[in-house]
């Protein structure tokens, strides 16, 4: 059989708005309800979802299912979690806490097969070559492969240019939690000193005419972000989803027997 096309990088690359979702429930039942729910994309949050390997496999399969592009992101800017997410069958990693162009070239090393990169040679037994059924797997990866790096602190809005312009870099994400706390504003993204920074983080990846990201929860605000020139949009995560219909579900119950 031929490797899967990566739909969501060649839309990237065309320079499409690709909207997507968070799952931070690391649940395979959740994943497939997801995937079938109409967006561009999926994320499996390996950062500070409570995912495993396993998990992440079983996800992946029912995104595949689902017809929905899955991205992966990885806990740490790490070879070996680098290889494993790819190995599972990943194509689109997200890489956190990238601050400098050197740590971005380590992540594209990680996803690249020698001499290109680093990637260790295992896929063969692997979900990624569907267990060896894809027999050019080895040759072809490298091509369908994204890698997203994000950025999330003064010091890499300071070289988002540098990091973008990186060989392999097919975009930057910028992450308002972590790059507000580090600006000294934990808890509001929306400050105008870090509105400032993440504008200036999607106006310089965007000149790179690399594909700029940002997850935004108020759907407002992920419009704005749109405008702005951001392509890879998180618009929302299925445990704050979840969380809000459940409650709004409840309230109108008790408000009906109130009456």
């Amino acid at each position: 059989m031929d490797l899967p096309p990566n739909r969501l990088k060649a839309a990237l690359a065309r320079g499409e708005v690709q909207i997507g979702l968070w799952l931070t429930l690391a649940d395979a039942g959740v994943a497939e309800i997801a995937g079938r729910a109409g967006f561009d994309w999926c994320l499996i949050d390996g950062e500070h979802g409570p995912n495993t390997a396993t998990t992440m496999q079983a996800q992946l399969q029912a995104l595949e299912a689902a017809g929905c592009p899955a991205v992966v992101r990885v806990a740490a800017n790490d070879p070996v979690l680098l290889k494993q997410a790819l190995d599972l069958g990943a194509q689109t990693v997200l890489v956190p806490m990238v601050d400098t162009a050197e740590e971005a070239a380590t992540a594209v090393a990680a996803c690249r097969y020698p001499p290109r990169g680093v990637r260790g040679v295992g896929a063969m037994v692997a979900r990624a070559s569907r267990w060896g059924a894809v027999a050019d797997y080895a040759t072809a990866a490298d091509a369908e492969i994204c890698v997203l790096v994000q950025v999330e602190s003064r010091r890499a809005v300071d070289n988002v240019a540098a990091i973008a312009a990186v060989e392999g870099v097919d975009g930057v994400f910028v992450g308002p939690a972590d790059l507000s706390a580090d600006m000294g504003h934990l808890g509001a993204p929306g400050h105008p000193e870090v509105r400032q920074a993440i504008e200036g983080a999607l106006a310089a990846t965007r000149g790179s005419g690399k594909a700029s990201g940002i997850v935004a929860f108020d759907m407002q605000e992920a419009m704005d972000f749109a405008r702005l020139g951001a392509r890879f949009l998180g618009v929302g995560a299925d445990a704050s989803a979840l969380a809000a219909t459940l409650r709004r579900l409840a309230t109108e119950a008790r408000d009906g027997l109130a009456r």
